[in-house]
């Protein structure tokens, strides 16, 4: 007779909850049908091997199931690297990272460099300059950087503005400040594909989202259209900030 128990139970839950967090990033990724075509191809396996257990086209396909396995880390390294950096963020997960590394003191602020992205952003957003600002925190962002021209320069307000200024051949990039300094400008980002976020919103609220995905950094947007400032962080985009509003949400993060 066939024994089922409550670890039967517990398993089965666990591997529904599974799919549907894999269906979820499937479908904010737009790689749905790829997640479907991946359903209907081990729903024909377990068949094939082991229900009408066909042994040729069992073993072609028991191969197959053995090197897509690597196929599909390769297909979806990018899906793959942000469940593990989800998980990696997760508050329990940092508590315990910060047990295991022992209590740290906290640094103080650098309020000059916080008041001059403010001032830099409300000045464009007067003005109706886009700019597109990443400030990196524990995650580097050399990948980041790489893609764009390196500056290194102390972070002030005049260059700040004078970068993203509409004729400067750095103006639809982003920048990438680290550790109170300018370290690239013209960066290229990943773009986030959640349908989640507005349609009326630009290519660089996507790219200030796909990076507060990817890593912990903060991005600042100022909308060329509106003027209007947002800010995305830990896969959140707050809009429609005021010079106060800035100011609070840098002090926190930063």
């Amino acid at each position: 007779m066939f024994d089922f128990g409550i670890k039967d139970i517990i398993d089965i839950l666990a591997v529904a909850l599974g799919l549907y967090y894999i269906y979820r990033v499937m479908r904010a990724s737009r790689s749905l049908n790829v997640f479907g075509g991946i359903i209907m191809f081990f729903i024909v396996w377990i068949f094939v091997s082991r229900v009408f257990e066909m042994r040729l086209l069992g073993a072609i396909m028991d191969n197959l199931m053995s090197v897509g396995v690597i196929a599909l880390i390769i297909l979806f390294q990018d899906e793959i690297r942000k469940f593990f950096y989800n998980v990696g963020a997760h508050q329990n997960i940092s508590a315990l990272k910060k047990l295991l590394h022992g209590s740290k003191k906290e640094k103080n602020v650098d309020m000059e460099s916080v008041m001059a992205i403010v001032r830099a952003c409300m000045n464009m957003g007067r003005g109706k300059v886009g700019a597109l600002i990443i400030i990196e925190r524990n995650i580097p962002l050399d990948d980041i950087v790489e893609t764009g021209e390196r500056i290194d320069s102390r972070l002030s307000q005049r260059l700040l503005e004078n970068i993203f200024f509409k004729n400067s051949p750095l103006h639809d990039g982003a920048m990438v400040i680290s550790k109170q300094r300018i370290k690239a400008a013209g960066c290229i980002l990943p773009v986030s594909h959640d349908d989640s976020i507005p349609k009326e919103l630009g290519l660089r609220h996507r790219a200030a989202m796909g990076i507060s995905e990817e890593s912990d950094a903060i991005a600042v947007v100022v909308s060329e259209e509106t003027g209007r400032i947002s800010v995305a962080s830990h896969g959140k985009l707050q809009l429609r900030l005021s010079a106060e509003d800035l100011e609070s949400l840098l002090t926190q993060e930063m």
